[in-house]
């Protein structure tokens, strides 16, 4: 058998394929559910009914991705149980608590508020309508709030024991919670939380622009999208700057508290002075970087404030405890490169705008339009880097009350009823329904954004826009 046709690799490729679709969605509803928020508070200053067009518009851009997210985020509880048996009884109790808590406090909260936000714009009041767009908003950022801790957990476990369990004939390891505020502010959340929002907020910032960008450059909805585009430039230079920073101290804290996965993402072979690369190509076997440019002591002075201390590498640790290097380095430089890009880009166009010229430039304006894709990838990047960068384990290493506790190695998480012709088999259906979803999302999103903002205060689901999602004309 060949190694990719194996049952752990071909889980673990399923699981980032689901993960990564289902992981297109909830960024873009929470970024644009902020920028929902902030339209909205303009409509709710002016009284100007054309702000009203701008945020029925928004929410039907918001209604399409809402819908994908929901869908495809079903999939991966029951990935739970069929691949990963073994990992869902270690985490079980961990994973119960924070669903139960997303459920509760989240999701009751975003659908509950989500059909007034949608089919409510003729039938409640403004001021009810401004509150239910703020409720669907919150409620987006508190679902990510438990789905960042349980993840956060299996980074940096925190306010467990571990006590045996019998399932069947067989005796298992299950990690039960002593302390649920512990397991909550376990020693990672709270920044992960922070730089997983605070993307999601640019992502949103960004796809404002590059709609109106494109607007821009088809002539069409121009002062629509000279307003709408100052919004989301500010919102995407505003967080372009706080994900630099707070990347920065997420980075710190990985060195303290995943010190291998830091190894990985600059290819720190060994412990020594650390110097920061910019790119290159890791080799594992030679334990250099071929073609690599690197700034000598820059990864020392990031992680301790100086160019002389050494930075801990992977020769620290036994070879089947080092992550693989190749995957989350590129994943890492590529969701760096793409931050100081916003960062230098963002803010170069706030000062053009602010001269009166950014209009002026159709080049730029076509970088906005793909800065939608990018700052995507971005998000997209920054994942990959995170859960490459903890193998070998699925739920990390820890110390208990003083006393260390061995983690879950990824390879035991596993299934022991499955075989990995079931599971490539999944993987091809999977591709198929999703390859499926992806070209009814995009051109979804193309007949909401062709269609423009309506001209008139029609309700949201007109029957025009069902017309224009048919790509026929009213009958």
């Amino acid at each position: 058998m060949s190694e990719w046709y194996d049952v752990e690799i071909l889980s673990r490729l399923q699981f980032a394929f689901t993960i990564m679709f289902h992981y297109l969605f909830p960024p873009l509803t929470i970024g644009l559910g902020f920028i929902m928020v902030i339209i909205e508070t303009i409509w709710m200053r002016t009284k100007n009914e054309e702000w009203k067009r701008y945020a029925q518009f928004w929410t039907r851009v918001f209604a399409v991705n809402f819908a994908l997210g929901v869908l495809t985020g079903i999939v991966m509880e029951f990935e739970f149980g069929t691949n990963w048996a073994v990992y869902s009884a270690y985490v079980g109790d961990v994973f119960g608590s924070a669903l139960a808590a997303e459920g509760i406090f989240a999701f009751f909260l975003e659908s509950g508020f989500l059909a007034i936000l949608v089919f409510g714009w003729h039938k409640v009041s403004p001021k009810v309508h401004f509150f239910s767009t703020i409720m669907v908003f919150l409620g987006s950022c508190f679902s990510a709030v438990w789905i960042i801790v349980a993840n956060s957990w299996q980074q940096t476990p925190a306010g467990f024991e571990l006590a045996q369990i019998t399932v069947g004939n067989e005796t298992m390891l299950r990690a039960e919670v002593t302390d649920f505020w512990a397991m909550v502010f376990n020693p990672s959340s709270g920044i992960r939380l922070t730089h997983t929002l605070i993307g999601c907020l640019l992502l949103g910032g960004f796809t404002t622009c590059s709609v109106s960008a494109f607007y821009l450059l088809k002539g069409v909805h121009e002062q629509f999208a000279k307003r709408c585009f100052t919004i989301g430039l500010i919102v995407a230079t505003v967080f372009s700057c706080a994900a630099f920073a707070s990347g920065h101290f997420q980075a710190k804290k990985v060195s303290v508290t995943q010190p291998a996965k830091l190894a990985a993402f600059e290819a720190q072979f060994e412990t020594s002075v650390g110097n920061a690369y910019l790119f290159g190509w890791p080799d594992e076997e030679t334990q250099t970087v071929k073609g690599g440019i690197a700034i000598p002591g820059l990864l020392s002075f990031l992680v301790h404030g100086n160019t002389e201390t050494p930075v801990t590498g992977l020769d620290a640790f036994p070879e089947d405890e080092r992550p693989s290097v190749w995957l989350p380095f590129q994943a890492f430089h590529i969701m760096v490169g793409l931050g100081v890009f916003f960062v230098c880009f963002s803010i170069g166009s706030l000062v053009l705008l602010k001269r009166g010229t950014l209009f002026k430039y159709k080049w730029i304006l076509w970088l906005f339009v793909l800065s939608f894709p990018l700052s995507m990838i971005a998000n997209q990047a920054g994942w990959i880097a995170a859960e490459t960068g903890r193998q070998p384990w699925v739920v990390y290493p820890s110390t208990q009350n003083g006393e260390f506790v061995p983690g879950l190695r990824t390879a035991d998480g596993l299934s022991q009823s499955v075989e990995a012709e079931q599971v490539l088999w999944s993987i091809i259906m999977f591709g198929i329904i999703y390859g499926f979803l992806f070209v009814c999302w995009i051109i979804a999103l193309r007949k909401v954004i062709c269609a423009g903002p309506s001209e008139t205060n029609q309700p949201l689901l007109s029957q025009s826009f069902f017309s224009q999602m048919r790509g026929g004309d009213d009958v």
